[in-house]
C-alpha cells in the first residue's frame, strides 16, 4: 500500500568542508523548506538527516518528509531508496532538489525523468530507485570553464562557493527553489514547469 507522504529531498556533501558550496544547493534549498514547515532532522539508519511535517497551502494539506543524504553525492540512491521503501514512498511521491551546471546560476527548470546529465547523484537515485520516473528541481550554478583541466576545473567549481553577487541573490534563489518544490507537490510538474521553466 503506497503511502500519501511525498519525500522531499535535497542533495549535497555532508561536513563542514562542503557547507555554502555549489554542490550543496539542494541541502541549502532543504533548509528552507525545514525553516518554513518546522521540520526537525534526526538520523535515518546513518544514511540521512530526515524530518516530517505537514504543508498547508491553497487550503489542503500534505504530509511530506525532508531529506538531506549523508551519503555523499554520488552515493546519494542508497538514501533516497531506504527512505522510499521504509515509508512506501512511490518515485511518483519524491521530489529532488539539485545543482545543475547546465542551467546558469538563479535558473530553475523542473522536470521528470530524462538524462541524469552527469549528475552523480542523480545517476545514483535512478540507480537505487530503478526508474528516472520522480520529480527533479534542478538549481542552475552555472559551469566551469571547458578547457585541458575540464574535469578538475569541474569538481573545483561544484565545490567551490558563490561570488559577492551570486552570494547577494541566493536567499531568493533558494527560495525560488523550495517554492518550486512545494508546487510540483500541490499543482503538479505541468504547472510548476509553465511557471519556473521559461523564466
Amino acid at each position: 500500500m503506497a503511502s500519501d507522504f511525498w519525500l522531499i529531498a535535497g542533495l549535497g556533501n555532508p561536513g563542514k568542508k562542503y557547507e555554502g558550496t555549489r554542490h550543496n544547493m539542494g541541502f541549502m534549498a532543504a533548509d528552507v523548506l525545514a525553516e518554513r514547515w518546522s521540520v526537525n532532522f534526526a538520523d535515518h539508519k546513518g544514511l540521512a538527516m530526515l524530518g516530517r511535517s505537514v504543508m498547508n497551502l491553497d487550503g489542503r494539506t500534505v504530509k511530506f518528509f525532508l531529506a538531506k543524504p549523508l551519503t555523499y553525492m554520488n552515493e546519494s540512491g542508497n538514501a533516497v531508496a531506504s527512505i522510499a521503501a521504509y515509508y512506501q514512498i512511490e518515485p511518483d511521491h519524491i521530489v529532488v532538489i539539485h545543482d545543475d551546471m547546465d542551467l546558469e546560476f538563479g535558473r530553475i527548470k523542473v522536470k521528470a525523468g530524462g538524462s541524469a546529465g552527469g549528475h552523480n547523484g542523480i545517476k545514483s537515485i535512478d540507480r537505487s530507485l530503478g526508474t528516472p520516473k520522480y520529480a527533479r528541481v534542478r538549481m542552475g550554478v552555472g559551469h566551469a570553464k571547458r578547457g585541458a583541466n575540464a574535469h578538475d576545473n569541474t569538481v573545483n567549481w561544484v565545490l567551490g562557493g558563490f561570488g559577492p553577487d551570486q552570494r547577494k541573490q541566493l536567499p531568493d534563489f533558494l527560495a525560488d527553489g523550495a517554492d518550486a518544490a512545494e508546487e510540483i507537490i500541490f499543482h503538479g510538474l505541468a504547472r510548476t514547469q509553465e511557471k519556473f521553466n521559461g523564466r
